[in-house]
C-alpha cells in the first residue's frame, strides 16, 4: 500500500473521525488518500483556523484531534495553534507537508526546517524520509501527544515519501503508561488537611474530564475544602457552590487575593501553577510560600520548579483526588468559618453595577442576558481579550458547561472554537465570545461553518479599539491614544454576507433578553452584533468618558 493510505489506516485506528485543513500541493498523495475514507475532511480558510479547530476539539473531547497544513507558508500560519496546544496541555497532531527528499536542505521553494522551528513549542517534531517508518513513528506520535502533560506533535510528510510502497500490515496503537500513587503519599496529603483551618484547593487543566470533575466535587465535599479554578478552566467546579473559592485568572480583584492569602495550606492539583495561576507567583508566593503547598501534576517538570514544595507527586490527578475522597470528613469551626468567608468574598467580586455610557451599551449587560437565557451545557468560547471578563464574572459556570479559551492569550482561536465545538457536538449550543480585533482574524471560518453544518452562535464586542491593549495603554501613557483605534465593517451586513442569521444589539434597545433569545434559536449560524461601550473596557475597568 502507499504510505499516504497508511497514514489514513492508522488515523483510524487512534479514532480520528475528523480532520480539519487547508489543502495544499505537498500533500495531495494523502488528500487522495482520504477520499471516500470515512474520516471526514473539514476545509477551512485559514491554517490558524484550522489549527484553533483541532485545539478545540482536543480540549472538548480530551482526545487527540489531528489538522493538515502544507509547506512553508502553511506550518507558520499553522504555528500559533501549536503553540497554543503546548500552554494548553491539548493533544493536538499537526500533519505538515514538505518539499521532497531529494530537494532538502537546498533553500528551494517553501523549504523549512521543521526541528528547528517548531522544536521549541512541540512535545516531538518528526520527519518522516522513509515511509517504512510510519508503522512506528504514527503510534509513537499519537501516545506522546497523550502521555503524562498532553501536547502538540508535528509530523513532516516529505511530499515523495508519501507513495512509498509499505507492507500492509495492521495499524499499531501504543497504550499510555500509567502514573501511580502511594497509600502513605495519600496519608501525608490527608494528615496536612487534617491539620489546616484554612486550605484551599486549586484545580486545573488535567482535570477536564467528566471524571476529573467528578472527583474534584466528590473531594470538596467530603475534604470541606473550598475549590478555586485556575485560569480558562472555571467549568471544573460549579460557581455557585458554597465552596466556591473563585477563579484565579487576569483581573483577580484586590478583595479576592487578599482573602486567598489567608490561607494556611495549598493543594494544587492538575495545574502546572504557572504565572497566570499563581495570580503572578503571589499565591503561593515565590520563591518561599507563606502556605504549605503540596503539588500534584502528571509530569515532575514544573513541580518545585518555581515554588518550594513540601510535598510534591508526579501522580495521576483524578486518581489522588478519588483516593482522598474516601477519606473521613473533616468538621470544624476554624474550617467552615474559612469556607463562608472566602465564599463571602467571592460571592461579593460577582456582583457587577452596570456602566451607563453615552457610546455604546455596557457589554456586561449582554453576556448576563446570555447567562440566563443560554442552555445550561452551553460550550463557551472565549476569543482573547477584555471581552472574556465579562464571562468569567457573569456566567456561573458549572461542570455541564465546557469552557474553549486560548491559556496562551492568541486571539483568533474563538469563531474557529466555536466552529468545532458545534460540528463536533451538535447537540449542545456553541456560544463565541470575541471583539472586533480577534473576529477580523479568523472570522472567516463562519464560511466553514456553512460548509459543513455547524450552528456556532458568535457574539461580536464592537467598540472600535484593541480593548486590552488600551487597557494597559491607559494605565502606562494616559490619554495618549497610539495604534489601538480601529475602522470596522458593518458586522451585520458581514455577517448576512456568509449566509449566518444576524441581530443587533446597542445602547438604548429595550428588549434585550427578546433579542437574545432569538439569536439563540436561529438555527444555523448566527452573529448577535453589540455596538459595545469602549469607557466600560473590562468588567473592572472604566476609561473616562
Amino acid at each position: 500500500m502507499r504510505a499516504a493510505d497508511h497514514i489514513v489506516q492508522s488515523l483510524k485506528a487512534h479514532g480520528i473521525k475528523r480532520i480539519y485543513c487547508v489543502p495544499g500541493e505537498s500533500y495531495l498523495t494523502l488528500l487522495d488518500a482520504l477520499h471516500d475514507c470515512g474520516i471526514e475532511v473539514i476545509v477551512c480558510r485559514h491554517e490558524g483556523g484550522a489549527g484553533f479547530m483541532a485545539c478545540a476539539e482536543a480540549k472538548l473531547t480530551g482526545e487527540p484531534a489531528v489538522f493538515m497544513v502544507s509547506r512553508g507558508p502553511g506550518a507558520t500560519n499553522a504555528s500559533i495553534a501549536v503553540h497554543m496546544a503546548d500552554q494548553d496541555a491539548l493533544p493536538v497532531i499537526l500533519l505538515v507537508g514538505q518539499v521532497s527528499r531529494e530537494e532538502r536542505t537546498r533553500g528551494v521553494f517553501q523549504e523549512v526546517d521543521y526541528n528547528a522551528f517548531f522544536g521549541s513549542m512541540a512535545k516531538g517534531v518528526y520527519e518522516i524520509n522513509d515511509g517504512r517508518k510510519l508503522h512506528e513513528i504514527l503510534p509513537r506520535s499519537f501516545r506522546l501527544a497523550r502521555q503524562g502533560v498532553p501536547g502538540p506533535v508535528v509530523i513532516s510528510l516529505p511530499e515523495d515519501m508519501l507513495d512509498d510502497a509499505v507492507e500492509e500490515k495492521d495499524a499499531v496503537v501504543f497504550p499510555l503508561a500509567t502514573v501511580g500513587v502511594s497509600p502513605s503519599d495519600l496519608d501525608r496529603i490527608q494528615d496536612l488537611i487534617d491539620n489546616s483551618e484554612r486550605p484551599v484547593l486549586v484545580v486545573g487543566g488535567a482535570l477536564r474530564s467528566a471524571a476529573g470533575k467528578s472527583a474534584i466535587r466528590r473531594f470538596a465535599e467530603a475534604q470541606r475544602i473550598p475549590v478555586a479554578v485556575t485560569w480558562k478552566n472555571q467549568e471544573l467546579f460549579d460557581n455557585a457552590s458554597p465552596l466556591y473559592a473563585g477563579h484565579l485568572g487576569f483581573g483577580a480583584l484586590p478583595q479576592h487575593r487578599k482573602a486567598l492569602q489567608e490561607a494556611d495550606l495549598i493543594v494544587a492539583i492538575g495545574t502546572r501553577l504557572g504565572d497566570v495561576a499563581s495570580l503572578g507567583y503571589t499565591f503561593p508566593q515565590t520563591p518561599a510560600p507563606k502556605q504549605t503547598l503540596v503539588h500534584v501534576y502528571p509530569d515532575g517538570k514544573p513541580i518545585g520548579h518555581v515554588f518550594r514544595t513540601d510535598l510534591g507527586l508526579i501522580a495521576d490527578p483524578v486518581g489522588v483526588l478519588s483516593g482522598l475522597s474516601q477519606s473521613a470528613r473533616v468538621v470544624n469551626a476554624a474550617r467552615e468559618a474559612w469556607i463562608s468567608k472566602l465564599n463571602g468574598v467571592v460571592k461579593g467580586t460577582q456582583v457587577y453595577t452596570p456602566v451607563d455610557a453615552e457610546d455604546g451599551i455596557d457589554f456586561g449587560v449582554v453576556v448576563d442576558a446570555l447567562s440566563r437565557l443560554a442552555p445550561k451545557d452551553a460550550i463557551l468560547v472565549t476569543d482573547a481579550g477584555n471581552i472574556s471578563t465579562w464571562v468569567h464574572r457573569h456566567w456561573k459556570m458549572t461542570p455541564e458547561n465546557t469552557l474553549i479559551g486560548g491559556i496562551v492569550g492568541a486571539m483568533g482561536i474563538g469563531v474557529p472554537g466555536t466552529v468545532a465545538a458545534a460540528i463536533e457536538q451538535p447537540n449542545r449550543t456553541s456560544i463565541c465570545f470575541v471583539g472586533d480585533g480577534g473576529v477580523l482574524m479568523t472570522g472567516q471560518e463562519i464560511a466553514t461553518a456553512m460548509a459543513h453544518g455547524g450552528a456556532p452562535k458568535i457574539v461580536i464586542s464592537n467598540n472600535g479599539i484593541y480593548g486590552t491593549i488600551r487597557t494597559h495603554q491607559e494605565r502606562e501613557f494616559p490619554g495618549r491614544v497610539s495604534g489601538t483605534m480601529l475602522k470596522n465593517p458593518d458586522f451585520d451586513d458581514w455577517a448576512k454576507s456568509f449566509g449566518a442569521a444576524s441581530f443587533h444589539i446597542a445602547r438604548g434597545d429595550n428588549d434585550i433578553d427578546g433579542t437574545v433569545e432569538a439569536f439563540l434559536a436561529a438555527p444555523g449560524p448566527a452573529v448577535l452584533h453589540v455596538k459595545s461601550s469602549r469607557v466600560a473596557l473590562s468588567s473592572n475597568v472604566q476609561l473616562k468618558p
